[in-house]
């Protein structure tokens, strides 16, 4: 077998194809657009590059012919944050070989080695984590848009090569013709009806209002997770233009607390009940396709891809009434059935218990490992989120 480094357009399409060649009579599969899986290693697109760096592999059999691929990538802002520099690996898709597997893992681990690393987590993305982040163990369904979907085959290689468990991603299924739990409705009233509280959605016209308001949120919301870094104006202004061709404004919620921001929701409708039948392409053909699909209303399902509550405004209801404005709004779109809660990590109970507030239902089950280079096999698992984090910022401990 042959290893070769992505270094031509015709390596990257080699690269792309390795998957679809695998998954070609997988029913359940739904090939990324090509131009998603390029952005992430084209440095004018992806910002990441800012303070990082990624390559990427395809792996050939005798016949030269394509049987697997791998990338790795080092974030520079989160490798050194950790107990020892990990950096990470991604997109690996691979035969039913282990030997064939090893050698893609290997080639990871060199690579990250080289660059003073002396772990990886994977399989990860090159960028932030609402997309193609962690292995597929549960619930082999079609997935939606920017979640990993792999063969089950695929666990026992990383297990068996060395990688443990670094934290678990549940995502859960809403289904809308369910009414949610009575508890839950009177709690978003008596939220809805306090003084200084206001809710609205996301306009375009206003879109750099909300991307400052999202980023304080954010930053502030995200403090208590393992390795945090400020999320980047650049990046939220290029997720929501890639946004943009399906984007419902109502579909993205705020907070606000006498006009500071305190809250946000972001849900988009699936994007793969479209790409589903591209196969990866996007031309100019099928670009007008997208649209006439979108215009038709295509869509049955939506996906709530991130959420976050200011500590000082946590257990105080906020998430339910958050949601009684996106129920108001989806009583108008009965074509949606379902809503996607994804992903939650096993680090952080509160958002967990949220989703078992509203009802939902188990769907699927991923894992992110880390395998640690000088110690294969040991487990080191991912810090939790405090449940007590309103206290610590009413405390002063972290401002």
């Amino acid at each position: 077998m042959i290893i070769k480094e992505v270094s031509s357009k015709a390596d990257a399409k080699s690269f792309r194809e390795v998957a679809k060649s695998l998954y070609r009579k997988d029913k359940n599969w739904i090939c990324p657009p090509d131009f998603m899986i390029e952005a992430v290693f084209d440095p004018k697109i992806n910002v990441f590059f800012k303070h990082g760096e990624a390559t990427r592999w395809v792996l050939y059999n005798e016949k030269k012919e394509a049987i697997g691929r791998v990338a790795a990538f080092i974030n520079k802002k989160k490798a050194f944050n950790y107990e020892q520099p990990t950096g990470g690996m991604g997109f690996f898709e691979c035969i039913e070989d282990k030997q064939a597997a090893f050698i893609l893992f290997d080639t990871c681990r060199d690579w990250l080695k080289g660059r003073g690393m002396e772990a990886m987590d994977g399989p990860i993305n090159f960028g932030e984590n609402d997309n193609f982040w962690g292995l597929l163990v549960e619930g082999f369904t079609p997935p939606s848009f920017g979640m990993n979907y792999n063969f089950p085959y695929y666990r026992e290689f990383f297990e068996s090569y060395g990688f443990r468990n670094y934290f678990e991603q549940v995502t859960n299924h809403l289904n809308l013709k369910k009414q949610f739990p009575e508890r839950f409705w009177k709690i978003a009233e008596w939220v809805r009806k306090r003084p200084g509280y206001r809710f609205e959605h996301f306009r375009w016209k206003d879109r750099e209002k909300f991307i400052a308001d999202l980023k304080t949120i954010y930053d502030d919301a995200w403090q208590f997770h393992e390795n945090f870094t400020p999320i980047e104006t650049e990046d939220l202004r290029k997720s929501l233009r890639e946004l943009k061709p399906i984007m419902v404004e109502e579909f993205i919620w705020f907070a606000y607390h006498e006009d500071t921001p305190i809250a946000f929701l972001v849900m988009t409708p699936d994007a793969n009940e479209v790409f589903k039948h591209f196969n990866g392409r996007f031309n100019l053909l099928d670009k007008i396709r997208f649209w006439f699909m979108v215009k038709r209303g295509i869509f049955t399902r939506s996906r709530i891809t991130v959420m976050g509550v200011r500590p000082k405004f946590q257990k105080s209801g906020i998430e339910s009434a958050i949601f009684w404005h996106m129920d108001k709004v989806m009583q108008k779109r009965p074509e949606y059935t379902e809503i996607e809660l994804s992903w939650v990590g096993d680090f952080n109970p509160k958002m967990r218990q949220l989703h078992e507030s509203v009802g939902s239902d188990f769907a699927k089950k991923h894992i992110t490992y880390r395998f640690l280079f000088n110690n294969p096999g040991k487990e080191q698992r991912a810090v939790a989120i405090p449940k007590d984090t309103r206290d610590k910022i009413k405390n002063g401990v972290i401002n």
